[in-house]
This record gives structure tokens, C-alpha cells and sequence, in this order.
């Protein structure tokens, strides 16, 4: 974390490791679709390292760290579960009748 002063960032990065590179890939593209509500005192970015799944984030109060972050893994979870569902399915396509 960003010092006591008022003006700094707060920073926290977070690591989530996915079964495959495409699935991270998979999960940046769905989250990264939905921006910041308040752009002006939260900055993320996201990025895929192999199969990793990383975001960083920088906020201006430990309240918003919290927040972000909490929200961003209720994504990652929803994602997860989706691609777990439905990830082998949607790669094969959809079956003939």
C-alpha cells in the first residue's frame, strides 16, 4: 500500500491463475468490457501473463481498494463458473440437430 498522505495511490495487484492462457485471455476480455464507475479516483488494468490472469489496481482510498477489489472477484468468479460450464461446449460449437 501507498503512504499516509492524501494524495498517494494506493496499490494492489492480484494474481488469478486460470487452467490455460485462452481461458485467462477469456476472462480480460470479459472483465475489461465493464469500466471504472468512478474513472477519476480508481485506475485498473488488466493483463494476461501465460495462463495468469493480473490486475492491478490504484486507488485513492483504502475504502475503494476494498471495494474494487471485491467486485473484480465477484467477476473473476462469475467468469470461472461460466467457462467451467460452458467453456468446452462453446469451443466445439453448437451440435447438430
Amino acid at each position: 500500500m501507498a503512504s499516509t498522505n492524501g494524495d498517494a495511490w494506493h496499490v494492489i495487484t492480484v494474481r488469478v491463475p486460470f487452467a490455460s492462457p485462452k481461458h485467462a485471455s477469456i476472462a480480460k476480455q470479459v472483465i475489461e468490457v465493464d469500466k471504472e464507475l468512478q474513472p477519476h479516483a480508481v485506475k485498473r488494468a488488466l493483463q494476461v501473463e501465460g495462463d495468469v490472469l493480473v490486475a492491478t489496481f490504484r486507488t485513492l482510498t483504502v475504502r475503494l481498494a476494498r471495494l474494487v477489489v471485491n467486485a473484480y472477484l465477484e467477476n473473476v468468479d462469475l467468469v470461472v463458473r461460466t467457462i467451467g460450464e460452458f467453456g468446452d461446449e462453446a469451443e466445439r460449437g453448437p451440435k447438430a440437430a
